[in-house]
């Protein structure tokens, strides 16, 4: 097809500054999530913890931070960890593998993510439209109306991608105003009906059950702030990355963790009477966990505040797929282009500028993952992302200083490899309290199983490592 093959070569172009990064990463941090896990995460610490959960992410979240920051600014290519995999291990050796292995993951995890935001945003429509969670069919009672909700909105996010980045960096700060005003509307709220009054003292509990809840509420705020690596998805786009790059990173993990513990302040005073039974929210569907935040700005100021938190609520919510799916499109557009993956996804738009088969291909997957559980998506996502990208990511950039010395990198992270080691620390600490912790475990192994025959197959047909040598 001569129009796709003249397409594949056209560059990506340099647009995004520092405030637009910024805003892209903040998109995709600050979706429904930390609305739906705010009750969540005082139930699981408990008062006095849980502000300990949100701080512990935050140091989760500057520590791999900073390794994003040093190998973000060192290769500021399209793909982010794709680029990075493949160029520590080398493009020739394993890094080949596993930058495949990068790939054939977010085919699940992109999407899932997305998906993810979605159901949220169509959980929080049930606060204006109650019979949305009801099945609109006998024979299939999984499906609920919010489902067919959630894949509506993900096609109209695809749709307003497909368009030049200055239009989309235009309408990106339109959701981002969007986004401050959900946020200084729970934290106003809070304030307004707690009046900044004392916490119930806190029962004496076992070490293990505060370690536990800890470790469980944290795994909920980590979730809440991924999204800070965004911009890393865009690199080949940004303007100066060996500069825009660390700090946009930096930044938007300063503002989000600033913001939500704010959100946590003011939400505790206002929570207590809701939160006494914890055990019967942590049980509780998403209907009634989300009506528990948009519950503070109708007790503070009325009914008509309650709507319109729940309305800033699912802006937030469509901002973040919205970021979300920006970012990732550029990751099997990247890919294809080396040669790495379906060559089919390398095609870039002839006036839009933008990879849009490789675009609306993640639209379509996440569609279909709208079809299933908030839990079961967030499961997924979780426990694959840090066993297939964050942990060969982590090990990479310590065997990158040691191996490769002389390479230029823009910057690098301080008090090195203690970033490294923190993030890793963090993340084994999660996946160790996790609970049904092999099931999600396999589930990761199956993705990286599968995937590594698919890339042994092609390896073998192409001559690629490990049968390049043999030829």
């Amino acid at each position: 097809m001569p129009l796709a093959s003249s397409n594949s070569a056209a560059p990506l172009q340099r647009r995004i500054g520092l405030r637009s990064a910024v805003a892209f990463n903040m998109l995709e941090m600050i979706g429904v999530g930390p609305f739906i896990t705010l009750p969540l995460v005082i139930a699981a610490a408990g008062y006095r913890l849980s502000m300990w959960a949100w701080v512990l992410g935050a140091v989760i979240a500057v520590a791999d931070g900073l390794v994003w920051a040093e190998l973000g600014a060192a290769f500021p290519r399209a793909g982010g960890s794709y680029a990075f995999l493949r160029e520590i291990y080398g493009p020739e050796r394993a890094g080949n593998w596993l930058s495949f292995l990068y790939v054939w993951q977010v085919s699940f995890t992109a999407p899932l993510a997305i998906a993810s935001g979605c159901i949220g945003l169509a959980s929080f429509l049930a606060w204006f439209w109650p019979g949305l969670d009801q099945a609109p069919f006998a024979a299939l009672p999984a499906l609920h109306g919010s489902n067919f909700a959630a894949a509506a909105a993900c096609l109209l996010v695809t749709a307003l991608l497909y368009r030049n980045l200055s239009s989309i960096t235009r309408l990106a700060w339109v959701l981002f105003a969007g986004v401050l005003a959900a946020i200084a509307g729970v934290i106003v709220s809070g304030f307004a009906i707690g009046g900044g009054g004392l916490l119930p003292a806190s029962p004496a509990v076992p070490l293990s059950l505060t370690l536990g809840g800890l470790a469980q509420a944290t795994l909920l705020t980590t979730y809440c702030y991924w999204g800070y690596y965004n911009i890393c998805f865009l690199g080949g786009e940004v303007k100066r990355p060996e500069r825009t790059i660390p700090r946009a990173i930096l930044l938007s993990v300063l503002f989000v963790s600033a913001f939500y513990v704010a959100m946590n302040l003011a939400a505790l005073p206002a929570l207590r009477e809701s939160m006494r039974d914890a055990a019967a929210h942590a049980s509780a569907g998403a209907a009634v966990r989300l009506q528990l935040v948009a519950d503070i700005a109708r007790s503070a100021f009325g009914s008509v505040a309650g709507r319109l938190m729940a309305a800033l609520i699912i802006w937030t919510a469509f901002a973040s797929v919205f970021s979300l799916l920006l970012g990732y499109s550029r990751v099997p557009y990247a890919a294809a282009r080396d040669g790495n993956y379906f060559q089919f996804l390398a095609a870039v738009h002839p006036r839009h500028g933008i990879p849009h088969r490789s675009l609306l291909a993640l639209g379509a997957v996440a569609a279909c993952f709208c079809f299933f559980s908030l839990a079961q998506v967030i499961t997924m996502l979780v426990i694959t992302r840090i066993l297939l990208q964050f942990f060969p990511q982590q090990v990479g950039v310590m065997l990158l200083r040691a191996q490769r010395p002389e390479l230029a990198r823009p910057f690098k992270m301080p008090l090195y490899p203690l970033a490294p080691l923190v993030a890793m620390g963090g993340f084994v600490f999660l996946l160790v309290n996790r609970s049904h912790a092999l099931g999600s475990l396999a589930l990761a192994a199956g993705i990286a199983v599968s995937g590594t025959l698919i890339y042994l197959i092609r390896a073998r047909r192409l001559g690629q490592w490990p049968f390049a040598h043999s030829s």
